[in-house]
């Protein structure tokens, strides 16, 4: 199994700064996942700086997301990626250098803690119009 490490416990997101957002979908849109999970879109943040430059985040809400789930999840965020995200970063100024995609079990706003909320979050790089895992 790839990645089961890093899949130990849910991230959190406690150290990074409350950010706006720019909206490339409509929030509460449904999206379809290959797990077949209801999953929904919180926001996309296209503001906050990552450590690889400019940095766009799609947020879900994942409704009974548990930590057992997080290989499942991971899957689930690849195909996120690379089906429901590059397909919305064309055109964005700066252009992005890296995709993140979360999950969270309820929303949370963007930058807080949540102990008690099951997150994951995965980073992804551009190479050739795909999206490439990255460790975080």
């Amino acid at each position: 199994m790839r990645r089961t490490s890093a899949r130990a416990a849910p991230s959190l997101l406690a150290l990074m700064a409350l950010a706006g957002c720019q909206e490339e979908a409509p929030a509460g849109e449904a999206v379809s996942v290959p797990s077949g999970r209801k999953l929904s879109l919180i926001e996309v943040i296209t503001d906050v700086r990552g450590p690889a430059g400019a940095t766009v985040r799609f947020r879900f809400l994942a409704p009974g997301l548990v930590p057992a789930e997080a290989e499942t999840a991971a899957e689930d965020m690849q195909a996120l990626c690379d089906g429901f995200a590059i397909k919305r970063i064309d055109g964005m100024v700066p252009a992005p250098q890296q995709i993140v995609i979360s999950f969270a079990s309820e929303v949370v706003p963007f930058g807080q803690a949540a102990p008690d909320v099951v997150q994951f979050f995965e980073s992804y790089r551009l190479e050739n119009g795909r999206c490439v895992w990255e460790i975080f």
